[in-house]
């Protein structure tokens, strides 16, 4: 068995800082293999300040170099048993639990998602891969994620990156802010900073508006629907930055879809490619609450449109919709893309999905 890194009891040797208060929001932070959680204090001075508490936590195995989170003999299961264990311990009051996670404490973060995806409010992911163990369409759905990635980057196979990547995107059901860079030969200031600015946007919006977590119970009813049937071919791809938008749209209906839809309050939009028009209301939620605007219809025919959460959830699990990149961190946690219709069956459930309250 490989040697412990670990206190008395087998307890995580953790370094803190931050709040003291045993409510503040918890930012779990997990570094790569082969260092400790030392190497990530370093990046303290761009993560937010104020009521967050910080616990870098050491990986349990010592190897040659530093520190290990899992190897041949110690699977990557166990880490993650011990880490919620330790959990336990952390959130005895009410408390928000992020994952901040570099390299391999990305694989980590990935496999606590994963397995217990209703513990997490979010996750920032630098230059890592995801375990394929636990994946399942939908899975994190409400969970906002920050995914960093590199075109070179020689410790990650490009492979393992673009699965992740596409997985997170099109599959998990995560709102996911990707952000990109060349190389990965250092963690750059760049991401780092925007990675603090994301997660600032992720607990302002805790603060503000609190959970959103999974609804229990059966599956909601849709107004016009009753139960909302699954996508025929699951949901659409999108481009990768904004405005979010699909990759293959589907306008031959848009008109159609307008003369159903654009029946009460509307105007242009102020957001959104030229020839957007919205869909305005007294009360949300709200795509722009400024603009008192509820859903907009671009001119390819897909909409964006705020929707309680339990019916984006539902949406997103059954592939009518896919999260905005910012939803729950800048936007309402309901704010979902829904792709164009495809034939006018389609064109129905699209109508009730825009105009669901």
């Amino acid at each position: 068995m490989t040697d412990r890194s670990t206190g008395a009891d087998d307890e995580p040797m953790v370094a803190w800082w931050g709040s003291e208060h045993p409510g503040a929001p918890l930012v779990v932070v997990l570094h790569g293999n082969g260092t400790s959680e030392h190497s990530m204090i370093e990046i303290s001075p761009w993560l937010p300040h104020g009521p967050v508490t910080y616990g870098a936590v050491r990986a349990p195995l010592t190897v040659d170099r530093g520190y290990a989170w899992f190897t041949g003999r110690e699977p990557l299961a166990d880490t993650v048993g011990w880490l919620l264990d330790w959990l336990d311990t952390q959130c005895e009051t009410d408390r928000s639990v992020l994952l901040f996670a570099f390299r391999e404490g990305v694989t980590v973060a990935g496999a606590l998602m994963l397995r217990a995806p209703e513990r997490f409010s979010g996750a920032v992911l630098l230059h890592g891969a995801l375990p394929s163990a636990g994946r399942r369409p939908a899975v994190l759905r409400g969970l906002p994620v920050f995914l960093a990635d590199a075109e070179e980057d020689p410790r990650l196979p490009a492979a393992d990156r673009d699965h992740t990547r596409d997985w997170l995107r099109r599959e998990s059901g995560a709102p996911v802010r990707l952000a990109r860079t060349a190389s990965s030969a250092q963690l750059a200031g760049e991401i780092v900073d925007a990675a603090g600015s994301w997660l600032g946007d992720r607990l302002d919006h805790l603060h503000a508006h609190g959970e959103n977590p999974l609804p229990d119970g059966p599956e909601p009813s849709w107004p016009g629907l009753s139960r909302l049937p699954a996508r025929a071919g699951g949901p659409p791809d999108t481009t990768t930055d904004l405005p979010q938008l699909p990759v293959r749209p589907a306008p031959a209906l848009v008109e159609r879809l307008w003369e159903r839809i654009g029946v009460g309050r509307t105007a242009p939009a102020a957001i959104g490619p030229p020839g957007t028009r919205s869909l305005l209301a007294d009360d949300g939620p709200f795509v722009d609450p400024k603009a008192g605007e509820r859903a907009h219809l671009h001119p390819d025919g897909s909409l964006h449109v705020a929707l309680p959460p339990a019916l984006a959830y539902d949406a997103v699990a059954k592939g009518w919709a896919v999260p905005h990149p910012l939803a729950g961190v800048r936007v309402d946690a309901g704010v979902v893309l829904v792709p164009a219709p495809r034939d006018p069956a389609e064109l129905e459930i699209v109508a009730a999905l825009s105009t669901a309250r």
